[in-house]
């Protein structure tokens, strides 16, 4: 089985300090099941590639072994969790982030590009895309029976290129060559640290990469789920109770996306499904969708929003998806409006430029209403102390200028208008207590 990496970066040579290895001589590795050898045929100032050339021994697969393997199978002709191990075990500081010549560079996003031949896809070519491209890969597959040749490319830190394909190999193979414990719910937790929780084929990964034990997925999902998403069954934070401040910033959102004409809504970020509530009981809006990348959030909209005892023609209109806000998603793509209330301060500000382009860019409705605490109004709180936010899973919360700076320039660069309106009691000097932004799409030609 072959692995190769390729990089145009200047020098593209810096490859191998990434990697810790000399492009100028081929290096063999003993491993438990083979061996494996890095060699590199290109390595020029413009472009190196390097390859990782796994040989795995059949005859060593049995000897020793209570598993059910067979002298002649595929394991030693294709891509599957030994080549998973040999990333680990050959590409060890690689796969870590850790560069001593190099620290910057390690940290630092560049041109890759990763082709595996023979990769088992059980799912296909649909499945490949659906692992991959959510991660912000091009993918190119060449599919014949049940394996597939791929190359991805795209802009990534080569730790982050190599922790995916880490996780994915054994994903798509849908199998793993040794004992699936414990121990691999921390692993799966610790490689998928800061993409596999906005995953929105997350459940799936945890699924197969862990074998399909029950338990174990179960865990790896409550951890996942905890790390990444507030409880669903928190009330709302203790400084908006007085005001009701929820229901005024739903019906503000509901009279703005009516006001739009809107007939197709997607609530991004829909949680309990409360707007969505609002929405089904209004005949205008003929196909409702709220989506979210909490599975509890949703069974609980589900049942709010009682879909199960719904009529017929109600329950068309709408639809509860399970995703992430920051990646690109066909299924909230084509809506006349999108609505995120109070969603934008619970990503992390590094992220919010993936969001951006998911809605902005890629999903691109004609309206979207965007709602997040004004900052500037928390001083007028006596229960919140100085300095803390409204709710614990908040990254940030934007002052009124701050709010404008960023939808401004969101507007500017994606092609929308945008204009404000207050949320709640407005104060003379601070404001209201939310901010509402209303984007506008600037139609071709006007």
């Amino acid at each position: 089985m072959l692995l190769a990496l390729s990089t145009t970066h200047t020098p593209a040579t810096d490859l191998g300090f990434l990697l810790h290895k000399n492009p100028d001589r081929v290096q063999t590795f003993d491993l438990s099941f083979g061996q494996a050898h890095v060699f590199y045929p290109d390595a020029s100032a413009d472009r190196c590639t390097a390859v990782l050339l796994l040989d795995v021994d059949p005859v060593r697969l049995v000897r020793g072994s209570d598993l059910d393997i067979q002298y002649v199978n595929d394991r030693p002709y294709v891509a599957s969790s030994f080549l998973s191990v040999a990333i680990a075990e050959v590409f060890s500081s690689a796969l870590a982030g850790r560069s001593k010549e190099r620290p910057e560079l390690a940290a630092a996003p560049m041109p890759l590009t990763a082709s595996l031949t023979a990769l088992p896809c059980l799912g296909g070519e649909v499945l490949l895309r659906r692992l991959f491209e959510p991660l912000g890969y091009e993918v190119t597959a060449e599919p014949f029976d049940r394996y597939v040749t791929v190359t991805l490319r795209g802009t990534v830190r080569l730790a982050d290129l190599l922790t995916h394909l880490y996780v994915l190999i054994p994903v798509l193979d849908d199998e793993k060559h040794y004992f699936v414990g414990d121990e691999e719910v921390d692993k799966l937790i610790r490689r998928g640290e800061g993409w596999l929780p906005d995953h929105p084929e997350r459940e799936l990964i945890a699924q197969r990469y862990l074998k399909h034990r029950r338990s174990l997925v179960r865990a790896a999902i409550a951890r996942l789920v905890d790390d990444q998403a507030p409880d669903a069954d928190e009330p709302e934070p203790r400084a908006e109770e007085p005001l009701n401040l929820n229901s005024q910033r739903l019906a503000t959102v509901l009279a703005a996306v009516r006001a739009s004409g809107a007939q197709s809504v997607v609530d991004l970020g829909c949680g309990e499904g409360k707007l969505l509530d609002l929405l089904l009981d209004d005949r205008s809006f003929d196909r409702l969708v709220g989506m979210d990348v909490s599975h509890r959030a949703l069974e609980i909209a589900k049942d709010r929003l009682r879909l199960e005892r719904l009529p017929p023609k109600q329950r068309e209109r709408i639809e509860l998806l399970q995703g992430s806000l920051l990646y690109r998603d066909a299924r909230i793509a084509g809506f006349d409006a999108a609505t995120v209330v109070e969603v934008i301060e619970h990503l992390d500000p590094p992220r919010l430029a993936a969001f951006e382009r998911v809605a902005f860019e890629f999903a691109r409705p004609r309206t979207i209403v965007v709602t997040t605490p004004n900052a500037d109004y928390n001083v007028r709180w006596p229960s919140l102390p100085a300095g803390r936010f409204r709710h614990k899973d908040h990254r940030f919360e934007w002052t009124r200028e701050q709010f404008r700076a960023w939808a401004t320039g969101v507007g500017e660069r994606f092609g929308y208008t945008v204009r404000f309106t207050p949320v709640g009691p407005e104060d003379a000097a601070v404001g209201s207590p939310t901010q509402m932004g209303i984007f506008t799409r600037i139609q071709s030609g006007a």
